[in-house]
């Protein structure tokens, strides 16, 4: 899929979370003609408030208009990384498949952040509105004997479901200590899911790291509630997919009142 500026716009709001109010804001640029132009329906927007989305959303004007990132990481490296540079570029093309072979399988499991073994519960009773999860409280870091950061966040036992969507209503919600770390920073909240229709990756009874967000990007992942339905899904664009394949997408056409309560950036492991 080829992304396009308004594509990455959207990104990096989502990122930053920054409502189109609050850019509007930033940028001087009316909440009318921002809309539209985050809509794509004005085909050619001034040069001028382009400059100035930018510079709200820290970003040069080239990567808004071709995706290239500015180099930045020239003086980032330590020395251990560069070293691990060095070597990667002196291997052959079977080395490096191997090499990147396991840092993906890496990524992925420290992306699927363990739960540690203090992991604990204490009921806390808050209500939250049927259309979007409110954030009661994102904690603060704290240490155990072990030295190891943990903060607290959040966990809703709503019945959103990963298979044919549940209604949601108001539920209590308990308090839970996981890692604080680069992985889990941006949850704002945790879900635990129902159903099968995100399997193999998503079981039953799996708890989702969410963050906060009004929007997802194509082929995300997030947590949407359609007529007062809740459901766990990738977005397809006019559609909700199951990774599943036994269930059929669900095209947003067909629902008067389509809401994403959030992005979901992980979850954690089950012990």
């Amino acid at each position: 899929m080829e992304y396009t500026y308004i594509d990455r716009i959207k990104h990096l709001k989502n990122e930053k979370r920054i409502t189109n109010e609050m850019l509007s804001k930033a940028t001087g640029i009316p909440l009318g003609t921002l809309s539209k132009i985050l809509a794509g329906i004005s085909d050619s927007p001034k040069l001028s408030n382009i400059v100035a989305i930018c510079g709200a959303l820290e970003c040069s004007v080239d990567y808004i208009l071709t995706g290239i990132p500015e180099n930045t990481n020239n003086y980032t490296l330590d020395d251990g990384e560069i070293s691990l540079v060095e070597n990667y570029r002196k291997l052959d093309k079977h080395g490096k498949e191997i090499v990147t072979i396991v840092l993906n399988k890496e990524y992925e499991r420290v992306c699927e952040t363990s739960m540690p073994d203090n992991y604990f519960t204490v009921p806390r009773s808050s209500r939250i509105a049927a259309s979007v999860p409110k954030v009661i409280s994102r904690g603060h870091a704290v240490r155990d004997v072990h030295d190891f950061a943990r903060r607290q966040i959040d966990l809703y036992d709503m019945p959103v479901s990963a298979g044919t969507g549940v209604y949601l209503t108001d539920n209590d919600s308990v308090i839970i200590n996981i890692p604080d770390n680069s992985q889990t920073r941006n949850a704002d909240f945790a879900l635990r899911i129902k159903g099968n229709s995100m399997e193999p990756k998503y079981r039953d009874g799996d708890i989702l790291l969410v963050q906060e967000s009004d929007s997802v990007e194509y082929g995300e992942l997030g947590i949407f509630v359609l007529d007062g339905d809740g459901y766990f899904k990738k977005y397809g664009g006019d559609r909700l997919i199951s990774l599943n394949p036994e269930y059929p997408p669900i095209l947003l056409k067909n629902f008067s009142e389509v809401i994403c309560c959030g992005k979901v950036i992980g979850k954690l492991k089950r012990k």
